[in-house]
């Protein structure tokens, strides 16, 4: 089958309701009064953040997730229709609600949050194996959130088995505390892609040390790009065992105003540079770029910016959009 579709984004999609500034060091307490700016609603998760991000990066995305039968659905519907993402397998759960997040902003960025998981929280291998075909037409999907999906995960291995035999690369995102090796081991040798933060990665391995944490990774038998999102710190790629890449942070386009989505972000410049053709450390450096944009905005997609204006960020002048 033709492949019509750069990237098909699944799980994780998410209604933000941003709120912004809140003290987050002291306690609110009953009864009391938060003066903020006024009151954004955008969205969030995996499948809005890195898809959006992947979108305005000149990328072909669809959505593949479950959203509620309410009125939090036609939110995440206009603003991926807006963004030039395709809505068909952006499915109506019949029962459960749209996933929706209150998301609490203190004045340096950071942020805390109130969140219902919802209707993608259903996701399970069979919801998968009867939409197959969108992963035929696709040359990437990318999952989210590991550790975050207990319909899912057990049957994760296989699913992923299936759809890389359509020719269609692999990626997994985690969030929460990350999660454990069981039964990530086991979904590891399936994927092509796999980049989880610092505190995910050491939460699933026992290891702080970057370098030794991919090397558990690949004693599980994962064949492709691996890393570590540092954070301030930039991250760790190996696009092979034994090769590690360091990728910097770049300068950043603009003060920051919000943190939420960096990560996503970061994913979602390095899977962009994979399917342009470019190599771990330029995509890496794309990635870097993609994520300095994302915190000069409030919520996870107002800072992000086209191909041009991010690879130039990233110093690939030379690259073709």
């Amino acid at each position: 089958m033709e492949k019509t579709i750069d990237c098909v984004l699944c799980g994780s999609c998410v209604v933000d309701i941003l709120v912004h500034p809140v003290p987050l060091d002291v306690a609110i307490g009953g009864g009391g009064l938060v003066q903020v700016d006024p009151i954004q609603v955008t969205t969030g998760g995996i499948v809005s953040n890195s898809g959006i991000a992947m979108a305005r990066l000149g990328m072909n995305v669809a959505a593949f997730s479950y959203v509620g039968n309410d009125e939090w659905a036609s939110v995440i519907r206009r603003n991926y229709e807006a963004e030039g993402i395709d809505t068909s397998y952006l499915l109506t759960h019949r029962t459960e609600a749209t996933s929706t997040t209150a998301v609490l902003i203190d004045p340096s960025g950071e942020r805390s949050f109130a969140h219902c998981v919802g209707a993608p929280r259903t996701m399970d291998g069979k919801m998968y194996r009867e939409n197959l075909d969108v992963f035929r037409r696709a040359r990437m999907t990318v999952i989210g959130y590991y550790s975050l999906m207990p319909n899912l995960e057990k049957d994760l291995a296989a699913v992923l088995a299936e759809i890389r035999g359509f020719g269609c690369l692999t990626a997994l995102d985690a969030a929460g505390d990350g999660g454990t090796m069981e039964p990530l081991s086991e979904i590891l040798p399936h994927l092509d892609v796999y980049i989880p933060s610092l505190a995910e990665a050491t939460h699933q391995t026992g290891e702080s040390d970057p370098q030794k944490i991919i090397d558990i990774y690949r004693q599980c038998g994962a064949p492709g790009l691996l890393g570590v999102k540092l954070g301030s710190e930039g991250a760790l790629l190996s696009p092979k065992a034994g090769e590690y890449i360091p990728i910097e942070c770049v300068p950043l386009p603009g003060p920051i105003v919000d943190t939420t989505g960096a990560g996503d972000s970061f994913y979602a410049g390095v899977l962009t540079g994979l399917l342009k053709g470019m190599n771990a450390a330029d995509a890496g450096r794309l990635g870097a770029a993609a994520g300095a944009c994302c915190v000069t905005g409030m919520g996870a997609s107002a800072g992000l910016r086209n191909f041009e204006e991010t690879a130039k960020l990233a110093n690939l002048n030379g690259e073709k959009g």
